[in-house]
């Protein structure tokens, strides 16, 4: 079954014409929305197709045609693109539907298994997705033609992705909540800033940079130049190795007794960029810089582990 379905997605590759290009272009010229139906199981996979449009940079919604018939149809307006599939071409509910879409004078954009079917002559954009078989023994039950037309519709959307420049960032935006939306926040958003950030003049006693490494309990404080530029750090290790060396530590400035050319990162990359990057240098803490080296925050490992990231 897993092998009919694999060939009936495979199959759909010489099909691929023309009409998918002006599909694509058709949707991205849009003014209003994808509007995502079909009946039965067909039904079901635009219901997901809409779900990966809409989280991928082209709005849509899926829209039962029972219920389009039955007063839903307020939902569409114009510049709207309908994407119906029916593999027969030939679904009662969805041609009635099909009706009401060419009266609205809205572009119709359909995929089926029989490009001579009702449904595809009346389409402005007919996408075939022919299959041998069914994987289903009997034949009957829609299995292949679903994979192929989910396939076919994940295709959509990711062209749609391509062609739109939808970027990272971009899909961070509509994916806020749970395991995807943590991968994707940036580290202005889980880095510690203000009066939280350990930081020193250059000129600042160790007496009080030490002071500050421990009134912020990150062991590590940032040292930064009259223009508020980190120029530096000193972690507790630096100081015990100063220590060890039997330097007067004391007696010092921060300025002089700091590690100079520090790690850091921007604060716009992505929180596991930050986690990686600390773990390869086998610190706890990395320190936020915006562009000229101006000190924005710190971000803590802790800070990135109860994210669970990966």
């Amino acid at each position: 079954m897993i092998a009919i379905e694999a060939a009936a997605v495979h199959g759909l590759l010489p099909q691929l014409d023309e009409a998918f290009d002006r599909a694509v272009e058709t949707i991205r010229a849009a003014t209003g929305r994808v509007i995502c139906t079909g009946m039965g199981k067909s039904g079901i996979v635009l219901r997901k197709v809409a779900a990966t449009l809409a989280s991928t940079g082209t709005p849509a919604f899926f829209l039962h045609p029972a219920d389009a018939i039955h007063g839903d149809l307020g939902m569409l307006v114009a510049g709207d693109v309908v994407l119906a599939a029916s593999y027969s071409g030939a679904t009662e509910e969805l041609l009635r539907l099909v009706e009401t879409v060419k009266r609205l004078d809205l572009v119709l954009i359909a995929i089926s298994g029989n490009p001579q079917s009702p449904l595809a002559r009346a389409a402005d954009v007919h996408l075939a997705a022919v299959i041998d078989k069914e994987a289903c023994p009997l034949n009957l039950a829609p299995t292949a033609s679903t994979t192929a037309t989910l396939a076919l519709g994940d295709a959509l959307a990711m062209a749609l992705l391509e062609a739109r420049g939808f970027s990272r960032e971009d899909f961070a935006r509509v994916h806020p909540g749970g395991r995807l939306g943590k991968r994707l926040l940036r580290v202005d958003q889980v880095m510690h800033a203000g009066d939280e950030v350990p930081s020193v003049s250059t000129s600042t006693p160790m007496r009080d940079a030490i002071y500050e490494m421990s009134r912020k309990r990150f062991g590590i404080t940032a040292v930064v130049d009259a223009e508020e530029r980190l120029v530096g750090v000193i972690s507790d290790g630096d100081l015990r190795r100063l220590l060890e060396r039997g330097d007067a530590v004391l007696e010092h400035a921060a300025g002089e007794c700091m590690k100079a050319e520090p790690k850091t990162i921007s604060p716009a990359e992505l929180a596991p960029a930050a986690l990686a990057r600390m773990e390869e240098l086998r610190i706890t803490s990395l320190f936020v810089c915006a562009e000229g080296g101006a000190l924005a925050g710190i971000v803590h490992l802790h800070d990135l582990w109860g994210l669970e990231l990966f």
